[in-house]
């Protein structure tokens, strides 16, 4: 479908870089997809897929989660700067 948007250029260009994508189209695409992607992991989050909150803690696969360590950054942009540690661990 074609249409006519009026879209800050810094933003997109922003999202171009972040995304790899090569054009506008398929940067405001992708970022549509993520964002219908993210609101469907909160719905599921929120029905709490059938798990008390201890069970779904209990599913999660402690490798999934990030390092905490400050070794990966927490945000798109290059070597953020200190990184939280997390107080669970």
């Amino acid at each position: 479908m074609k249409m006519t948007m009026h879209i800050d250029e810094d933003v997109l260009e922003r999202v171009m870089k972040i995304t790899g994508a090569k054009t506008k189209t398929g940067a405001v695409e992708i970022a549509l997809s993520e964002m219908a992607r993210r609101h469907k992991m909160k719905e599921l989050f929120r029905a709490g897929l059938g798990m008390s909150p201890d069970e779904l803690k209990n599913a999660l696969d402690p490798a999934s989660y990030p390092d905490w360590e400050g070794t990966t950054p927490l945000v798109a942009e290059p070597n953020a700067p200190d990184v939280p540690t997390n107080p669970a661990r």
